[in-house]
């Protein structure tokens, strides 16, 4: 439909998704440093979106190396940087660290021959992004029935991640089965990715859909309106505990409160098997002018003073099923995602940084 982020001539090309939906604008980045910033700006967001833009930011800023010798220290202090971008969603660090496999695997190289190999490794990630957005899709509109209204939170979709989508790609490939479904996107303050972004997606594909405000869902859950709710992630630990954009917690209590079933849909590479819990996450805290500010113009009080967390944390047991690329995992989920998931990930699930 569009694409999110590609490598084109040495250069990343990404949508500032910013500016949407007014304007359509492309952004190039032609070093690491210019990609670190976009995904630090919010010109690219999502968690599988900015794992993507890492991977080729380092991918980039590798190419520019002159000198094997430096090698180890330039590969280091690109990756570092682009590890210090935004502290909460898994899906970077775990590109970086692909990455770094990649990088140490192939040392033996010749400086071209190592810097093409990671530029592969980088498309690769991308690509393969893609593809398990398509069989996240498939395995989940299992649970959508025709005539269902979804609601959904942020937005993760097409521009969440490489293309398609993950809680949207769920969405997307029941309309394309045929169900006649519609839509409930919260607009998600502050920064409206819903509003913005979730019903730009919608609008380009077709499929109903209203825009609500973040405290309308409960009462459109209570009047019978809404059927299930189905949102993406950035970091999913050990005990199902899900981290995700702020304003998925309320979402979830509401669905519990009202017999709806929530759901979230991520990939293998949204699990971090080294936390035990979603206390242990990570919350990052964004600009103040975030929450006091829309399109430049103060809607507070100048000197207010503001928290603005950009994530929370939904405990495993407000969350109905977990959908990933390899299928339907129910609760327990202490239990179920380490029997599930331990033999696809490997023996590394214990040892995820």
């Amino acid at each position: 439909m569009f694409p999110t982020i590609e490598w084109r001539s040495d250069k990343v090309i990404m949508i500032d998704q910013r500016k949407l939906p007014g304007e359509e604008v492309y952004i190039e980045c032609s070093d690491y440093e210019a990609v670190a910033e976009a995904i630090e700006k919010m010109v690219i967001r999502g968690a599988p979106a900015i794992g993507v833009a890492a991977a080729f930011g380092l991918a980039l800023g590798f190419s520019r190396v002159d000198s094997l010798d430096r090698a180890d220290e330039e590969f280091a202090r690109i990756s570092l940087r682009l590890r210090e971008t935004r502290p909460t969603a898994r899906n970077l660090f775990w590109a970086l660290e692909r990455m770094k496999a990649i990088f140490e695997k192939n040392k033996s190289l010749a400086l071209d021959g190592l810097k093409k190999r990671l530029i592969q490794e980088a498309l690769d990630i991308d690509r393969q992004d893609v593809e398990i957005n398509k069989r996240i899709g498939h395995i989940g509109q299992a649970l959508i029935k025709d005539g269902d209204s979804v609601l959904t939170h942020c937005n993760a979709g097409g521009l969440a991640t490489a293309g398609y989508g993950t809680a949207v790609g769920i969405i997307r490939a029941a309309f394309e089965e045929g169900k006649k479904i519609r839509v409930f996107a919260d607009e998600t303050r502050p920064f409206l990715q819903g509003a913005r972004l979730t019903a730009w997606e919608l609008e380009k594909l077709g499929i109903p859909y209203f825009v609500i405000t973040d405290n309308m869902a409960g009462w459109l859950m209570k009047k019978g309106e809404i059927s299930l709710a189905v949102v993406g992630a950035d970091r999913i630990v050990r005990n199902g505990d899900t981290a995700n954009k702020i304003g998925t917690y309320s979402a979830a209590v509401l669905a519990k409160e009202n017999n709806i079933p929530f759901y979230v849909a991520a990939p293998l590479s949204t699990f971090d098997f080294s936390l035990e819990t979603g206390d242990q996450i990570p919350i990052e805290e964004r600009s103040p002018q975030e929450v006091k500010e829309i399109n430049g113009r103060l809607i507070t009080p100048s000197g207010a003073k503001v928290r603005n967390p950009a994530f929370d944390v939904t405990p495993a047991r407000y969350i109905s099923a977990i959908i990933s690329e390899t299928g339907v995992i129910h609760p327990p989920y202490k239990r179920n995602l380490s029997k599930f998931l331990s033999p696809l990930m490997g023996k590394n699930i214990t040892k995820q940084a």
